[in-house]
C-alpha cells in the first residue's frame, strides 16, 4: 500500500504539539526541518537560545529538545503515523539531535501507549503554586517510574534523609546565586515583566511566576528575584514536598536526549493522573552540587532533573513561538 503524502497542515500540527514541551526558562531551544520527499522531520538545537551561565555544556538544552521529541512521537502516534527515531544521526552535525522518519502504520499496530498520552500535551503546565500536603498513591508512583523506564531512565522517589539533602543543595544553589549575581543573567534574559509578558512568545512571563514563598520547603525558583511584580502576593508552600529524581546511566548528549524523553513521558503520565508538576534544575547547574544529588545508597546514575509533584493548581500556559518560526519545510 502506498504511503499517503504528508501535507503541510499535518506537519505543522506535529511541530506545534512538539513545541508544547517544557524547556529551561521556556527558551524553546529547538528548530525543525521537514524533508518532504523523505518524510523525515529533523530536530536541531538552536544555540541562540542556549544559556552559557547556567547551562554551559548545553545539557538542559538537550533535555528540552528531548522533551519536544517525545511530544512529537506522541502526536505522530495520535495522527496514525509511526515515528522511527534516530538520535544524533550525523556525528559531523552536532546540532542535529534527531531524525524522525514518519511512516504510515501499515502492517504495524498503532502505539496506543503513546497515543493515549496525547490529551495531556496541552494540559501539562508547570505549576509554581503550593501543593497539598497529601501523599501520592503507590500505584501512581509506580506508573511514573515505569514511564521513565520505558525511555531508559530511572525515576527515584528519595527517602526523607535523601530528600532533605536535595532541598539543602537547592538552597545552597540559591545562596550561590545571591553571592554571585552574574549567574542570574540567563534567568533575567528569559523572564518577561509588565507589558512584555502580554506579548511574549517565549520565556517565563510574570503571570507564571506564582506567589512568593513565605514559608515551607518546596523548591520553587523565584523568577522575580529582587524585581517588583504587581499583585503577586506571598503564601506558605508545602513543608514536605514530594520530590522525584530522574537519572540516566550516562551523561552525554544521547543520555540527555533520553532524559528529556523520559521526563516528558513522566510529566504527561502525571498530568493524566491529575498531578500538578514543576521542575527544578537549580542544584544541577553546578556540577559539584549535582553529583551530591545522587542516590546515597547506590551512588549510581546521573541526576538530570528534580521534579516536584503534588495535588494543586496546574499553573497557567506559558507562551509558545509560532510554528512558522521553528519549522522549515523543504
Amino acid at each position: 500500500m502506498a504511503s499517503r503524502q504528508l501535507d503541510e497542515k499535518t506537519v505543522r500540527g506535529l511541530v506545534a504539539e512538539a513545541a508544547a514541551a517544557p524547556s529551561m526558562h521556556n527558551a524553546q531551544p529547538w528548530h525543525f526541518r521537514f524533508l518532504t520527499g523523505e518524510r523525515v522531520l529533523l530536530l536541531c538545537a538552536d544555540l541562540e537560545r542556549a544559556m552559557p551561565r547556567s547551562d554551559p555544556d548545553n545539557r538542559a538544552l538537550h533535555i528540552g529538545c528531548g522533551a519536544a521529541l517525545f511530544n512529537l512521537r506522541v502526536a505522530a502516534a495520535h495522527t496514525g503515523l509511526l515515528p522511527e527515531v534516530r538520535l544524533l544521526p550525523d556525528p559531523q552535525e552536532p546540532l542535529l539531535l534527531a531524525a524522525v522518519h514518519l511512516t504510515d502504520e501499515v502492517g504495524h499496530l498503532r502505539d496506543e501507549e503513546l497515543a493515549r498520552l496525547h490529551p495531556a500535551i496541552r494540559r501539562r503546565h508547570t505549576s509554581r503554586h503550593p501543593f497539598a500536603e497529601e501523599d501520592i498513591p503507590e500505584n501512581v508512583r509506580a506508573t511514573l517510574q515505569h514511564a521513565a523506564e520505558l525511555e531508559g531512565a530511572v525515576l527515584l522517589f528519595p527517602g526523607p534523609w535523601h530528600a532533605e539533602t536535595v532541598l539543602d543543595l537547592i538552597h545552597d544553589a540559591e545562596s550561590r546565586d545571591t553571592l554571585h549575581p552574574e549567574t542570574s543573567e540567563d534567568l533575567v534574559r528569559w523572564t518577561r515583566l509588565g507589558l512584555e509578558a502580554d506579548t511574549a512568545v517565549d520565556g517565563v512571563p510574570e503571570y507564571a511566576f506564582g506567589p512568593r514563598k513565605r514559608d515551607g520547603k518546596a523548591p520553587v525558583r523565584d523568577f522575580a528575584g529582587r524585581r517588583r511584580v504587581a499583585d503577586r502576593g506571598t503564601t506558605t508552600f508545602e513543608h514536605s514536598p514530594h520530590l522525584a529524581l530522574l537519572s540516566t546511566p550516562g551523561d552525554g548528549p544521547a543520555d540527555w536526549l533520553s532524559a528529556g524523553q523520559a521526563l516528558e513521558r513522566v510529566l504527561l503520565e502525571a498530568t493524566l493522573a491529575d498531578l500538578a508538576t514543576s521542575l527544578t534544575s537549580h542544584a544541577l547547574e553546578d556540577r559539584a552540587l549535582r553529583l551530591l544529588t545522587r542516590d546515597p545508597v547506590s551512588g549510581a546514575g546521573q541526576v538530570q532533573m528534580v521534579l516536584r509533584l503534588g495535588y494543586g493548581p496546574s499553573g497557567p500556559a506559558t507562551p509558545r513561538r509560532p510554528v512558522r518560526d521553528v519549522l522549515e519545510i523543504v
